[in-house]
């Protein structure tokens, strides 16, 4: 991986150009306080954990909204959002690497598609924007809420009171604070990219805001066409060159379409980004001394 890259993509993060959009790989070093084990967020995780533990028929075990679709219509839509918010909000979790990183430098704008609360809490020492999705609901048209953080708590506030010169914070799938609200099953994904190709799921101000922006996809695979179809909205507007995908191991699929809309892979990891920060940082000091 030559450092050229690197610095380009950190000197890109520094200046807000390049946005940071997290996967679930970015959690891979967070884990249970009590037990150990490793955060629960990569689709086959995610239905291990919702199934105590035990795999699904193999149809099921093929993408997470799929079997979470299965369980929404044997036990009600109720059961998901206690498991997520049992699962991210109740227990106790240990800071991931990429989250210590991004409580430093601060960027503007960040996109996290998982559902636990770490990016929140890397920013609770400052008031920001929060933008989380939400789906089928009846009360509005949009889909999605905005809260302001205040540096003691949330409330929600309609599009036209955000500040522009705070940072926002994207959970398109959802979190389980200030109040829990998440896409997780085929339905609720169904509902969301709908009203996402409408333009309903993204504030006004935001789509804006991200006109001609370069994307940086850490710990995000590309072979699922749910999240492909979420981020393909989030992203437009982007610049021609869109930005970098953290892979070392791409399938032919994740190849073809990153070429297609313009991705460059980079046969580098999440521990990888994590050291060129280390080093930058440390380079960084040396100057100041």
């Amino acid at each position: 991986m030559p450092s050229t890259v690197f610095s380009e993509i950190l000197n890109g993060l520094y200046e807000n150009k390049v946005v940071p959009y997290l996967g679930p790989g970015v959690l891979f070093d967070a884990t249970n306080k009590l037990t150990g084990t490793t955060m629960p967020a990569d689709s086959n995780s995610l239905i291990l954990a919702m199934n105590n533990g035990n795999p699904m028929a193999p149809k099921l075990m093929y993408e997470f909204p799929r079997a979470a679709m299965n369980q929404e219509l044997k036990r009600g839509r109720n059961f998901l959002g206690q498991f997520l918010t049992k699962l991210y909000g109740e227990t106790e979790w240990t800071r991931a690497s990429v989250h210590n990183w991004l409580a430093e430098w601060k960027p503007a704008y960040v996109i996290d598609i998982n559902r636990d609360t770490q990016l929140q809490d890397s920013y609770a020492d400052e008031e920001h924007t929060l933008i989380v999705g939400v789906a089928r609901i009846t009360a509005s048209q949009f889909r999605f809420k905005i809260y302001h953080f205040d540096g003691n708590g949330y409330f929600e506030i309609p599009q036209e009171q955000v500040d522009p010169k705070l940072p926002i914070l994207f959970k398109p799938l959802g979190t389980p604070k200030p109040e829990a609200n998440y896409i997780a099953s085929d339905a609720d994904y169904v509902d969301y990219i709908t009203e996402l190709m409408g333009g309903f799921a993204i504030p006004d101000f935001l789509k804006e805001y991200r006109k001609g922006k370069q994307y940086l996809f850490i710990g995000m695979r590309l072979n699922r066409d749910s999240e492909r179809m979420v981020m393909s909205d989030i992203v437009y507007g982007a610049a021609e060159r869109k930005g970098w995908v953290l892979n070392k191991n791409p399938t032919d699929k994740e190849q073809r379409y990153c070429k297609k809309i313009g991705l460059e892979i980079l046969n580098a990891g999440v521990e990888d980004l994590l050291d060129a920060v280390k080093v930058a940082s440390n380079f960084k000091k040396s100057l100041r001394r």
